[in-house]
């Protein structure tokens, strides 16, 4: 009998199911993109720290609004992610992209010669409203991608993010002496110049997906066996449920990882007086070295079955984050760093595995900018508990926070699989 199965079949081999390339882009491009946007994120994440450094000199002396204007271009950047998104599919993925470049240039030009908070301010709505390049790459790399290379693509995209994340504040941070964080902005406008000018070279992806060959959709199994349901959408897209579930766990995946950033250094200096800013940077930074040096091996353990990855992320992340808690020296901080940073490392390539997935078919700058909103608004919720829970109860309250969040998501992902595993097992011994 022939491998391939009908699709009435309850199941079909893994190697049926094929993942396809589309011509239009190559690994180089892949690359361009993916560098485009490290260059381009210097800025936007590597002076946002240095915001109490900045507003001085704009008027507030105490950096009063420090805290608010951090989150300013998150907030803006959610409610545009959609429209930007939708408007790509609708106008082209590549003039989005330049637009998403432009658009952070002529924000950090204002922003670098603003000579008073709200013109500082304006700056940073500018920056959120018409940046938004990570979304924007996704959704190029989503139209001219599919499957295994749309999710290895995306893991690679997430480690230009953790790269920058890392190399930006060092890099802000050895320039102070010479140029003032405010005016490293207007010099830093060079780099997503720079990248828009590489990525005007690029082609232009097909706008629609050609229709899959069979109306079915493939869903994959916890343990990483593609099942094809007789009543799938004859679209060919991932139900609308499995959707729905990828933005609740970006949400949560992000609040639980994000609310232990603002008041991290402050909880290292209160268990380990006398901790140099050095150090204290290096163990923000563990998590997210982690990803760049594990994230490809995961990936390739990972793509068959992301929801048992992402299960054991979130489970590393409450982990690490509880242990935040109980940590009073170097040796301890840097394992339960190194911890978090196997459930970033996990969650992270996992989720992009299933937002792959999601694509099947479907308009991919909407989808991206929509996983962009629920990221965003799981960034500003993240802050705003951080906040409210350091005044209240100092600075071990947010990463407890982030411990319950982290550890409800992770049942809540890992639960599903048992009682699909039975109904299988059921099913086979009692066939109808």
């Amino acid at each position: 009998m022939s491998p391939t199965k009908t699709a009435t079949s309850p199941r079909v081999d893994a190697s049926a199911v094929e993942t396809k390339v589309r011509p239009d882009i190559g690994r180089r491009q892949v690359y361009a993109v993916a560098g485009c946007y490290f260059v381009a994120s210097f800025a936007a994440l590597g002076l946002p720290p240095y915001l109490t450094e900045i507003l001085p000199e704009l008027g507030d002396g105490a950096a009063r609004w420090a805290g608010l204007l951090y989150i300013v271009p998150t907030i803006f950047g959610a409610i545009g992610a959609p429209l930007w998104g939708r408007l790509a599919d609708r106008f082209g993925r590549k003039r989005l992209l330049l637009r998403a470049q432009l658009g952070l240039a002529a924000a950090f030009l204002l922003a670098g010669w603003a000579d008073s908070i709200g013109t500082f301010a304006t700056a940073l709505v500018i920056q959120g409203v018409l940046g938004g390049t990570f979304a924007a790459s996704n959704g190029y790399l989503g139209a001219a991608l599919e499957g295994h290379a749309l999710s290895r693509a995306l893991t690679l995209m997430q480690g230009s993010a953790r790269a920058a994340l890392v190399c930006a504040p060092i890099v802000v941070g050895s320039l102070t002496p010479w140029l003032s964080p405010h005016r490293q902005y207007a010099l830093l406008a060079v780099l997503p110049l720079a990248a828009a000018a590489m990525l005007a070279a690029l082609p232009e992806p097909p706008r629609s997906r050609p229709a899959p060959p069979q109306a079915t959709t493939a869903e994959a199994e916890a343990d990483g066996t593609p099942v094809v349901e007789a009543t799938a959408e004859p679209s060919g897209r991932a139900p609308a449920a499995s959707l729905r579930a990828l933005y609740a766990i970006e949400f949560a995946f992000v609040f639980s990882t994000v609310i232990s950033f603002p008041y991290l250094i402050a909880l290292i200096k209160e268990r380990i007086p006398g901790t140099g800013p050095m150090v204290s940077g290096i163990l923000f930074a563990l998590p997210h070295m982690c990803y760049l040096i594990a994230a490809i091996p995961v990936h390739s353990l990972f793509r068959g079955r992301p929801r048992l990855g992402i299960a054991l992320g979130f489970g590393c992340i409450a982990l690490g984050l509880a242990g935040h808690g109980i940590a009073d020296s170097l040796t301890s901080f840097v394992a339960v760093r190194l911890v978090l940073g196997a459930g970033l490392t996990l969650g992270l390539v996992c989720m992009s595995v299933l937002a792959a997935d999601c694509a099947k078919g479907r308009a991919p700058g909407g989808l991206f900018g929509s996983i962009e909103f629920f990221s965003k608004a799981g960034a500003v919720a993240a802050g705003v508990a951080a906040a409210a829970g350091n005044d209240w109860f100092g600075p071990t309250a947010p990463v407890l926070t982030g411990t319950a969040i982290a550890l409800v998501t992770g049942l809540a992902t890992a639960l599903p699989r048992l009682p699909r595993t039975l109904r299988t097992r059921r099913s086979l011994r009692c066939p109808r």
